[in-house]
């Protein structure tokens, strides 16, 4: 079996994001690794624009995105696993790959709910583009 040391999760509060961190904390407990949580405040889907209401929307999402993240150590630890966080905001698929990278992860776990193509496309999901981005294991926890 190939080792995982160091396991990035990643999280949104999500109930695939929460069974994705369920799972990464089975794993990471089973095979004692090295820890760590990403929080991504995505900004793809912002305008442009930067009037008051956009700094004020941004000032709450990423709020949010580090409640989230506290929720997520705070979850972790309960189930006895210490883990260091880390909190981006960017594309999603581009913060998981360069965090990935910078911290030499040997495996990514991330939830994932089942869409149709047009609902992906739509969404600006694209899995594929991650997968093409980190040189290391990605386990998606999907719901039904």
């Amino acid at each position: 079996m190939i080792p995982f040391n160091r396991i990035l999760l990643c999280y949104d509060a999500t109930p695939e994001g929460q069974l994705a961190l369920r799972a990464g904390a089975v794993l990471a407990q089973q095979l004692h690794a090295e820890t760590h949580l990403l929080s991504v405040l995505d900004t793809t889907h912002w305008s442009s624009g930067y009037d008051v209401l956009s700094a004020t929307r941004f000032d709450a999402d990423d709020e949010f995105a580090r409640e989230t993240l506290d929720e997520g150590i705070a979850r972790l630890h309960t189930w006895g696993v210490d883990a260091m966080g880390h909190h981006a905001a960017g594309s999603a698929i581009d913060e998981i790959s360069r965090l990935a990278s910078q911290l030499k992860v040997d495996l990514i776990v991330i939830g994932h709910h089942p869409h149709g193509f047009f609902a992906r496309w739509l969404s600006g999901e694209n899995h594929a583009l991650l997968l093409d981005r980190v040189s290391c294991g990605v386990l998606f926890e999907v719901s039904r």
